[in-house]
């Protein structure tokens, strides 16, 4: 394994914090010349040169070849322990064996028919089982199933309006990209937060039908209930916010959210696709004892192949079968992903891989928050299940507007770090969250908290520096 942040010659020497990133991105770029010069070539044909905007990270796109078990190379052959986990989508890891088998033994049978078959009967029957709504369909990424829950909610109810939480990101329709991730002055007021656009392209006409509240708090749910009275069809909302680092819901939060919303007519979506399989084999949903009317997957279900499921109970789902509103789609329980779902979930996301994973969350957790302790770091770790974060604040993160206060420099100097290391964590800094997937182990995470040591030490002195430069040079006695 390459891993150039660990070797005294390259260790980071700077005292600040734009040091650290610009020593840090220097050996990046060294590391990766292949990676640099697929970029130059992909930016004659891709655009922007790749696939994904997502994918534009600085101080350049990182090229991968292959992956396998809890490892990825780039196109240079350095190896890196893999939590970046295809933004939460690699629960499996790579290359598992029973994934290979299923979709291997189906592609021999064939990829396509835009019919059912037998294996979609078994993930909606294992769906319905660990997530407690007894009605499923299919869908082919996150961003469909969420775009067909709104869909749902408006034509059940008759009513134009949705709410949505300030900082959540459901997808890339037009009725989600509102507010994802708002700048403070656009974002409005903390008390009444605005419908800010999030992409361009979108008519202000549909953005006004998204209504804003602020996580963890009723009142401003209740607010705009009010306000809007017998106009809202639903909210949609992630159980624990996943685009804004970790941010988990206070006690009774959601119970309590579901309560106020049937008592105005509203429906309630759970958006589960990045924490559905990952925070425990039934997301938030099991894990809070809540069943909401309806719930998206998506990102890790289909162990690497794409695949989403919207499941609901039997009254909002029977305005499916009945023909009220129409689910449909082309590639919808591809057999292809139906076989590769079946075996994640029959085969993959075990009682004892979801033992393993609780074993090595907790291993990523004490190491991490010693490092910080031991080094006086001003930041707090934070887990769910297979995920976990590094928040670079000292108190904990409640809300959107909590998260915009978090310094996301230290996030992307923590992720060159990390990557220079040896492990690959998801880029775009304080935003996402790395993955536990069922394939890595205790000398994995063990390479994760080593780097995160060494950083925390770099951080600390840059911290301390900071703080020296805030309050100014010492004055000597007149």
């Amino acid at each position: 394994m390459t891993t150039d942040a660990t070797t005294d010659s390259t260790r980071t020497t700077g005292t600040t914090l734009q040091q650290i990133i610009a020593e840090q991105e220097e050996i990046f770029v060294r590391r990766q010349p292949q990676s640099a010069r697929l970029a130059a070539q992909a930016r004659q044909y891709l655009a922007g040169g790749v696939t994904s905007s997502w994918q534009i990270t600085a101080p350049q796109p990182v090229w991968l070849s292959r992956g396998r078990g809890s490892k990825v190379w780039d196109v240079d052959g350095n190896e890196y322990v893999d939590l970046h986990g295809g933004y939460g989508a690699a629960l499996a890891g790579h290359a598992h064996p029973a994934i290979q088998r299923a979709v291997a033994s189906q592609a021999q049978n064939g990829t396509h028919f835009a019919q059912p078959t037998p294996d979609a009967v078994t993930v909606a029957q294992e769906l319905a089982g660990r997530f407690g709504l007894p009605q499923w369909r299919f869908a082919n990424s996150g961003t469909e199933a969420t775009m067909d829950a709104v869909h749902l909610m408006r034509s059940i109810t008759g009513r134009d309006l949705i709410i949505k939480i300030e900082g959540c990101y459901h997808g890339h329709h037009d009725s989600v990209q509102v507010s994802v991730a708002p700048d403070e002055e656009e974002a409005g007021p903390r008390q009444a937060p605005a419908s800010a656009p999030s992409s361009t392209g979108i008519p202000r006409a549909i953005t006004d039908l998204t209504l804003i509240a602020t996580f963890n708090d009723l009142d401003s749910v209740a607010r705009l209930l009010d306000e809007h009275r017998g106009q809202v069809a639903g909210m949609i909302i992630e159980p624990i916010m996943m685009n804004a680092g970790i941010i988990k819901p206070q006690p009774g939060y959601l119970a309590s959210l579901k309560d106020l919303l049937h008592q105005h007519g509203a429906l309630l979506t759970f958006d589960e696709v990045k924490t559905g399989l990952t925070v425990g084999p039934g997301g938030v949903t099991r894990q809070e004892n809540l069943q909401p009317d309806l719930i998206t997957l998506a990102k890790s279900l289909g162990g690497g192949v794409s695949v989403a499921a919207i499941g609901g109970t039997a009254e909002v789902m029977g305005h499916v079968a009945s023909g009220g509103y129409e689910m449909v789609g082309t590639f919808n329980g591809n057999p292809l992903a139906m076989a590769a779902t079946r075996a994640m979930l029959t085969e993959v996301a075990t009682p004892e891989a979801y033992r393993r994973i609780e074993s090595l969350r907790q291993r990523a957790e004490a190491g991490i928050r010693r490092a910080i302790d031991d080094n006086g770091l001003t930041a707090h770790v934070v887990t769910a299940g297979a995920k976990g974060c590094v928040v670079f604040s000292g108190e904990p993160v409640r809300n959107y507007r909590g998260f915009l206060g978090v310094d996301d420099r230290y996030s992307h100097a923590h992720w060159l770090y990390q990557h220079n290391g040896g492990v690959f964590l998801p880029p775009w800094g304080k935003i996402e969250q790395w993955l536990i997937s069922v394939q890595h182990d205790e000398a994995d995470i063990d390479r994760l908290i080593e780097n995160f040591t060494g950083f925390a030490q770099a951080a600390q002195a840059a911290q301390a520096a900071q703080a020296v430069q805030a309050v100014g040079p010492a004055r000597s006695e007149d």
